[in-house]
């Protein structure tokens, strides 16, 4: 097994499921929507600062590759940009050390975590610090769930034996759509225990498949009662994934649970966040949501692999005063 990493604060341990907790959760859905519209003309973020909040939305990304044609080379290229995701003379402009700027984490299948160990630590990079850059990896049968209990959490220990410092697992929907909270509770704590000390466990709701917005609060609850350390919105391949509504919906969830139990448990939206603009949106929502330190790697994330692109092209502009070609980046 990988050796123990290192942690930041206090981890979510699980508790005791609490029905009469998840059975309050409720959902006044038109003042949802209507924060959740309202919410992009409530900020503004303009020049030093916008570059500012952009570099620190780098630092949240788990650059990801999730392909049924990945290999080494590409695993390998993934890595590299992940350790140095922004030009170095952009960085430099801005009065920052490069050497600080790296993505949250890598994210691969299973069979690809080898080849993203050996190039990170090719990079200089420890692979078993949470500070520097974790290598998380998609298990329990992504995307669909849809493997016996034990086959997963085999998956599971695959993983983290060959390197996997943060594991995201899926929920089965069934539980959901059938209201057998009791076996969610039971199948999210098993992973977590699987995961021990050796991984942190991110749990994908795969909220485009759980029909209302109070099946996503009690899903988020009962995650983190079974001892998740973030709450992931979407795999990516669902027909709807990040959106306003349903992240206010966790992350007020994620409040609820830090003010009764004094444990931060991290949150990361996925799937269809694509431009610079929509990430500083989501940066400002978890500021006014729950407070600084939720825009920062070890307690959000953003499930991307287009986004780093655009980031990159609007910090050259702010250091250039205009807009670059694509040929002049190097990709992912």
């Amino acid at each position: 097994m990988a050796a123990i990493i290192e942690h930041i604060g206090k981890r979510n341990e699980p508790i005791p499921l609490d029905m009469s907790w998840v059975n309050t959760c409720s959902i006044n859905l038109p003042a949802l929507n209507l924060r959740a519209a309202t919410h992009k003309t409530r900020r503004s973020v303009k020049k030093a600062y916008q570059a500012a909040w952009l570099l620190r939305a780098v630092t949240c990304i788990d650059l990801t590759t999730l392909s049924g044609a990945d290999t080494n080379s590409n695993v390998e290229r993934l890595c590299f940009k992940a350790v140095s995701p922004i030009r170095k003379d952009i960085v430099a402009s801005l009065g920052v050390d490069p050497k600080e700027v790296r993505c949250g984490a890598v994210c691969v299948y299973p069979e690809m975590v080898p080849y993203a160990k050996t190039a990170l630590e090719n990079a200089g990079v420890s692979t078993k610090c949470l500070t520097e850059m974790p290598i998380a990896s998609v298990a329990t049968g992504f995307p669909a769930g849809q493997t016996p209990l034990k086959q997963r959490l085999e998956e599971i220990g695959e993983a983290i034996a060959k390197g996997a410092t943060e594991i995201d697992m899926v929920i089965k929907r069934e539980y959901v759509l059938s209201g057998q909270w009791e076996k969610l509770y039971d199948d999210v704590k098993a992973c977590r225990e699987a995961c021990g000390d050796h991984a942190h466990l991110k749990t994908i709701l795969a909220i485009g498949d759980l029909g209302t917005m109070t099946n996503v609060a009690k899903a988020s609850i009962i995650s983190m009662m079974a001892g998740s350390d973030f709450i992931k919105t979407s795999t990516g391949k669902e027909g709807v994934n990040a959106t306003f509504p349903v992240a206010l919906v966790m992350i007020r969830c994620i409040r609820e649970y830090y003010e009764r139990t004094g444990i931060k448990v991290g949150f990361k939206p996925a799937g269809g966040i694509r431009s610079a603009k929509d990430c500083l949106s989501w940066l400002a929502l978890m500021k006014d949501e729950l407070g600084d330190e939720w825009t920062q790697p070890h307690l959000f994330r953003i499930g991307a692999s287009s986004l780093l692109s655009d980031i990159e092209r609007q910090l050259y502009h702010f250091v250039n005063g205009k807009y670059a070609a694509g040929h002049q980046f190097p990709s992912a």
